[in-house]
C-alpha cells in the first residue's frame, strides 16, 4: 500500500500549526464531563472496572447500546474495532480475494481505495464537482462486472459533505441486490447532519449485504476513546471479521468501551450540542466566505464536520494552504492530499474543518491574512 498521505500530513502538522481549521471530528469534552453524564450505576461500575482483556467482538452491553441506533438490528449484528480505520481494513482483508473487482468513490478517505488497491482491480467514480458533488448511478451501473464485489460509499462524505438522496441510495441498493453485491457504507458523520431533512438510512438497517462503519471519533468527538464498529445483518461476513481481528487489537480497551457505553446512553444530548455547534459556525463560514467571493466559492455542505470550498485566487490552491500555514498557523488540507490513484481529483479545492468551538478566532486571523495579501 501507498504511503497515507492525510496521516503523515497530520503527523507533522497536527500538533504543531496554531490552528487547527482542518480538524474533521467534533469539539470533544474531558473524562470530568464524560463521567458526568453517566448513571450512578454506570459510574461505578467505571470506577471498578476489571482491566483484564475484553471480548473481541465488543462489550456485550455496549453492542446493545450500538445496535439501538438501527431500526433493525440486535448486539450479534454488530462487531466492535479501534476506530473506524481497523474497521475498514479488517473488512478489505477478510472479504476481498485478488480475482475481486471494487467500485469506490472519489474523493474519498483514502483507505477507502488504498486498501481494496493492495488486494484486487479497482474503479473510482467521481462526485461530480460541477453538479453539487452528486454521485451518478448510472456510472455504478456501467462500472460494474461480473466480479464486482463490493461497492464503498461514504455519506455525509469526507471531505465534500455531500449527501446523496435517499432515491439515490434506494437506486443503489436495488442495483447491489440486482448483482449481488456488497456496499460497505462510511457513515461517521451521520447524526449531525446540517439539514437533519437530508439524512439517510444506515445501509445496515436497509441492505442484507450492507455494511455500516461508525465510530465515537466523528459525530460524537471522542475520537481518544478509539471505539468504532461495524454493523451488517451478514453475521457470516460480520464473523470473518472477527477472526481476521485476532490478528490485528485483538480486543478494545476496557476503559474505552465503558466510557463508549456512556456516550452513547446520552447520545441524543452529544448530538443536539454537536449540532448547533455546527450550525453556528456554518453561519461564520457563510459571513466568512461571502467577503471573499473573488477568491473562493463557497457552498454549506449537507453534513459532517468538514467543507471542501473552492479557491479561485491566483496561485495553485496547494500553495495557497502552504502559505497560508507558513504565515499564520492555519491548518487548512491542500488538494493534494486527496489525490486518487484511480482517478484525477479536483486540485482547486481545500478542506476545512468546522467542528471545533475556537472558529472565531482562527477565522479573523485568516481574514486578517487575506485582508493583508489582497491589498
Amino acid at each position: 500500500m501507498r504511503n497515507f498521505e492525510l496521516e503523515i500530513f497530520f503527523s507533522q502538522w497536527e500538533f504543531k500549526a496554531k490552528y487547527h481549521l482542518t480538524a474533521s471530528d467534533m469539539e470533544s469534552m474531558s473524562m470530568k464531563d464524560l463521567l458526568g453524564m453517566a448513571s450512578p450505576e454506570d459510574r461505578e461500575t467505571f470506577e471498578n472496572l476489571w482491566l483484564g482483556y475484553t471480548q473481541t467482538w465488543g462489550l456485550p452491553a455496549l453492542r446493545t447500546e450500538i445496535a439501538a441506533t438501527y431500526n433493525k438490528l440486535s448486539n450479534e449484528d454488530i462487531l466492535v474495532f479501534s476506530g473506524a480505520e481497523e474497521g475498514i481494513y479488517t473488512a478489505m482483508k477478510s472479504m476481498l480475494e485478488p480475482d475481486d473487482h471494487v467500485i469506490v468513490i472519489v474523493p474519498n478517505y483514502q483507505a477507502a481505495e488504498t486498501i481494496p488497491l493492495s488486494i484486487c482491480d479497482v474503479t473510482g467514480i467521481p462526485l461530480d464537482a460541477e453538479n453539487d458533488w452528486n454521485l451518478e448511478i448510472d456510472k455504478i451501473t456501467g462500472a460494474l462486472r461480473p466480479n464486482t464485489k463490493l461497492i464503498s460509499i461514504n455519506f455525509p462524505n469526507n471531505p465534500t459533505g455531500k449527501i446523496i438522496s435517499a432515491e439515490d441510495q434506494e437506486k443503489l441498493v436495488k442495483l447491489a441486490r440486482e448483482f449481488d453485491i456488497y456496499i460497505f457504507s462510511d457513515e461517521v458523520y451521520r447524526g449531525i447532519e446540517i439539514d437533519p431533512g437530508k439524512r439517510i438510512p444506515q445501509i445496515a438497517d436497509i441492505y442484507e449485504k450492507g455494511l455500516s462503519l461508525n465510530v465515537m471519533s466523528k459525530a460524537y468527538g471522542l475520537p481518544g476513546l478509539r471505539i468504532g464498529w461495524v454493523a451488517s445483518q451478514d453475521r457470516e461476513v460480520l464473523s470473518a471479521m472477527e477472526r481476521y481481528k485476532h490478528f490485528l487489537t485483538i480486543c478494545s480497551s476496557a476503559p474505552s468501551e465503558m466510557l463508549a457505553l456512556i456516550a452513547l446512553k446520552n447520545r441524543d444530548k452529544i448530538l443536539e450540542k454537536n449540532v448547533k455547534l455546527l450550525n453556528k459556525n456554518a453561519l461564520k463560514l457563510d459571513k466568512f466566505f461571502s467577503e471573499f467571493p473573488e477568491l473562493f466559492q463557497w457552498k454549506r455542505p449537507d453534513g459532517g464536520a468538514v467543507a471542501y470550498p473552492r479557491y479561485l485566487g491566483p496561485k495553485t490552491a496547494n500553495r495557497f494552504c502552504e502559505d497560508l500555514l507558513e504565515e499564520t498557523g492555519i491548518l487548512i488540507l491542500p488538494p493534494r492530499i486527496y489525490n486518487s490513484e484511480l482517478r484525477s481529483t479536483p486540485q482547486d479545492h481545500f478542506r476545512i474543518g468546522f467542528g471545533r468551538s475556537n472558529m472565531d478566532e482562527m477565522l479573523d486571523v485568516f481574514y486578517h491574512y487575506l485582508k493583508k495579501n489582497s491589498a
